[in-house]
């Protein structure tokens, strides 16, 4: 009877013993790096924009802009093949938060770099610089930010544009917007008496419609960078796209892509 008490209690010891040093393995063991996840699945998931000209949009079924661009630079890198991409739509609303659940490895989206937002996840260096501007209807009697006083101004939601013009022009009516498309269409239809957004986003529509036009002053700097996760696993790829994107600098690949895409 004794030893079979002695028995139970030395196993009791061993489990316990067990599941200390598993758990001890568990909390010791090295986080998998995400470049070795990208390369074991055979490509990067991107988030871009599909509605922002000349960034991201999609022609004929395909994602293309300056941005999609970038992204395909960087899986050339990393994978030896521009194609190994898997691009997911995101919005300024909820491009952090499919971030951050891991649906996209990373975001190249018209983000500008912020103190909020740098709380939230991790930037790359900077590989664009846009300024705020406004679009408004030609013929509009508002000819600065000034004459927005009390009128609509269409943004979209969570962009930088909606808390700068609130910070700026406290008097003005927000109105938010999902997507750009829906903010031109309400500024066409008199809804709004002017868009405010980025000046290489808006510029698009004052290049393809001659009803609308851009005021000539700039109100911010907009430092465009690639949004990565703030966790250990994502260390090594974010070191690698700050080398991707210095090489593109050195190489003229961006001076190349802003001059495609009419960024200059």
């Amino acid at each position: 009877m004794k030893d079979k008490f002695w028995l139970i209690i030395i196993s009791i010891a061993l489990v316990i013993v067990y599941v200390v040093d598993y758990k001890l393995d568990k909390a010791n063991s090295t986080e998998e790096d995400l470049i070795k996840t990208i390369k074991n699945r055979g490509y990067i998931v991107v988030g871009v924009k599909t509605d922002t000209r000349p960034f991201g949009y999609i022609e004929n079924g395909k994602n293309v802009g300056f941005d999609v661009d970038i992204a395909r630079y960087i899986a050339k890198d990393i994978l030896h093949d521009p194609t190994k991409v898997k691009f997911v739509q995101v919005t300024p609303s909820n491009r952090l938060y499919l971030l951050n659940v891991e649906k996209v490895d990373i975001v190249i989206a018209t983000m500008t770099i912020t103190p909020e937002r740098r709380s939230i996840i991790a930037f790359s260096k900077p590989y664009f610089v846009a300024g705020q501007a406004v679009l408004v209807p030609v013929g509009s009697k508002v000819k600065t930010l000034g004459d927005l006083d009390d009128k609509n101004v269409g943004v979209l939601y969570g962009s930088t544009a909606e808390k700068n013009i609130r910070m700026i022009l406290p008097s003005v009516n927000v109105l938010g917007y999902k997507t750009y498309h829906d903010a031109y269409s309400a500024l066409k239809a008199g809804r709004i008496a002017a868009i405010t957004s980025d000046d290489t986003i808006l510029r698009s529509y004052a290049l393809t419609d001659s009803s609308v036009k851009l005021l000539p002053k700039r109100y911010t700097r907009e430092l465009y960078a690639i949004g990565v996760r703030k966790d250990v696993e994502s260390r090594s790829l974010l070191k690698i796209i700050n080398i991707n994107i210095s090489n593109m600098v050195n190489d003229g690949t961006l001076t190349s892509l802003k001059r495609k895409w009419k960024l200059n």
